[in-house]
Order: structure tokens, then sequence, then C-alpha cells
């Protein structure tokens, strides 16, 4: 796509936008980001449309495109609650899946349908199946990191901030013991250690979180003393043994904003330090740079190709829909305990 010039006009029209995000994007790359930014908000005002920006996103998109930015949790109910008529994700593709599951009468789109995902890519419907035929009378419960027909063949979904509360809420619901969780082991064994609720696993991972490892967290310790260490749940549970709290991406800006740590690490995908230090500016960042290649495909002519030519479109079909929505509405029913999240807090 050809560059857009940098004109008088769109450096006034963005100018309190780069304001925000001056000290995490460098002032000679804002002529290439403010033309597009520009335009993507005009755009979205014209076709009614609204951009649903993951926590993942780099900071230009995050603050500046955005109307609704959150974890996995706040885009699916985002997305349920909006009355645009056109939803773009800047996200993954099993993000536009469950905007579109819970928004079946709106156009939802994604700029590049090549925008995947290790985890999801890790288990299939078919693998569903075959686990409810092994451990015939248990819950499935998956992680809302999946395609729609893994959805269609659970009994509820999670993420990472509520993934504690489904399991127990949905064992006291069976009378069960026991639960099924895919696909991330890791965070499966993490909630594991939170619960008396027995968890079964699935051998998936996030290409991302895996790659940090318990030695990563104690270099960077000694490398900066003092430093308080926060840790996403798709890690290690070596990983987590060595933080000072894990929890999901919402849980890690609301302890930044409680605790304002002199110097903090995200143990999580790169971009998120970006994002935070905007709101942030008094708290030091170290960042460790783990990027989500597949995050890393939504960029800002992307967005705005996407809006103006309405592609790529994302579509669910109606009968896996059906199904997929039960098990997302199912997450969304589920009361947070907030005896737990009052000790987390603490």
């Amino acid at each position: 796509m050809k560059q857009l010039p940098y004109t008088a006009e769109v450096a006034a029209n963005t100018a309190p936008l780069y304001q925000r995000v001056k000290h995490v994007v460098p002032e000679m790359e804002w002529p290439v980001f403010a033309p597009y930014v520009d335009a993507i908000n005009r755009v979205k005002r014209e076709k009614q449309a609204v951009v649903l920006a993951h926590n993942y996103m780099t900071p230009e998109i995050f603050h500046c495109v955005a109307d609704f930015v959150g974890d996995s949790l706040q885009l699916a109910r985002e997305a349920a609650k909006t009355d645009a008529k056109i939803i773009v994700q800047a996200g993954v593709h099993f993000m536009a899946e469950t905007a579109k599951i819970l928004s079946p009468q709106k156009t939802v789109l994604i700029p590049d349908m090549q925008a995947g995902c290790s985890l999801a890519a890790s288990i299939t419907g078919a693998d569903v199946r075959l686990l409810k035929q092994k451990y015939p009378g248990l819950p499935v419960i998956t992680y809302v990191n999946t395609s729609a027909d893994v959805k269609a063949e659970s009994d509820i979904c999670c993420t990472s901030s509520n993934a504690v509360d489904v399991v127990e809420s949905i064992a006291a619901e069976w009378g069960v013991d026991t639960v099924v969780m895919i696909p991330d082991e890791f965070l499966a064994l993490n909630v594991a250690k939170q619960t008396s609720v027995r968890i079964i696993t699935w051998k998936g991972h996030c290409e991302v979180h895996e790659r940090f490892t318990a030695e990563d967290i104690r270099g960077m310790r000694a490398a900066n003393p003092g430093l308080v260490v926060l840790a996403h749940p798709e890690c290690s549970p070596e990983v987590v043994a060595e933080a000072d709290f894990a929890g999901s991406t919402s849980g890690m800006i609301s302890y930044v904003g409680q605790k304002r740590p002199n110097r903090v690490v995200l143990v999580t995908e790169c971009s998120m330090s970006d994002n935070v230090a905007v709101e942030f500016p008094d708290v030091s960042f170290v960042r460790p740079c783990n990027l989500c290649p597949h995050m890393k495909r939504i960029t800002l002519p992307k967005i705005l190709h996407s809006l103006e030519t309405l592609t790529t479109e994302v579509f669910v079909d109606e009968l896996i829909a059906v199904r997929a929505r039960a098990a997302v509405e199912a997450m969304l029913r589920v009361k947070p305990n907030t005896r737990r999240l009052q000790r987390e807090a603490a």
C-alpha cells in the first residue's frame, strides 16, 4: 500500500493522539503512522465501524484507532454489546470468530486472514470429540484461544482471567471433581494449583509464552534489583513460580495501576509493556521482547484497507456458531469469586 502523505491537516488532527503515545512511539515514526490513524478514524465514523484491539497490538493501533481494548474476555463482551454495523478485529483469527459468534448480524472483519495462533492450531473439533469419548461424563472447558469448531464441541469457554472461576463453577454444576481443560497445558497446570478440582490437560502451548524460562526470570532480577515480575498464566508453572504475581493481561494492568511498582517486567508479549507504559509513565518497564508473529501481522495500513474494502470478512457456519455461542455465553454467565479476587489484590 502506498504511503499516505503527512500533511499539516493530518498533523493537527492527530496531535492529541501523539501526545498520548509520544514516550513509546519515536517522533520520527509518527509521520508514517499519523496519516493512517487519521484516515482510519475518519472511515470508522463514515461506516459506523469500531475497532477491537487486543492488549498485544502495537501502541499506534491500541491507543490511536481502537474503540475497545483489552484481553479476550473484555473484547468478547464488547463485541456482544456494540451497536456498530462493522467490527474490525485488531487481533488474531479466533478473536474475530468469537466476535462473529456473539454478533452474527454484524459484519466482522480481520485485516489479515493469516493472523492465526499457535495455541489455537494445536487442537481441532475432532480432537475434542475423541477426548469426550475418552472421558465420558466430564465437562470440557475450552480456552477462548481456539477455533469456533473447537468451542462448538465444548461445554463452556474460559479466559486466563476467569479460568479458576469457570473450573470451579462447572465442576459444582456437574457434580464432578475432575474436568477436561484445553488446549493450553500451562494455563491448566497453573489453574490446577489454585483449585481442588482435578484437571485433565492437553499439550498445547503459546509460542510466545512457552519461550520464557525460570532462568530468564532470575536473570532479569539479577540485572534489575528490586524488579517486580508479573507473569501470564500461559507461561510454564516454573516461570509462574518465579513471579511475584501471575494473571491475565487485564490482571497485570490492574496490578501495575494499584501497586505502582518502581520497576516491573510483564512476562508476556512485548507490545503490552508499551501500551501499559502509556497509562503509567511513572513506572519503569523492563521489556523482554518476545513478539507474537501473528499479532504483528495487523498493521495500520491493513486496518485501513480492511475498512475501505470490507475485507476480509469472517464467517462462521451457523450450526457451529450456535453451539460455540452457547459455550461462550455459558462463560459470560459465570460470576467471579469475589473472595479470590480480593486475595489476589492483597
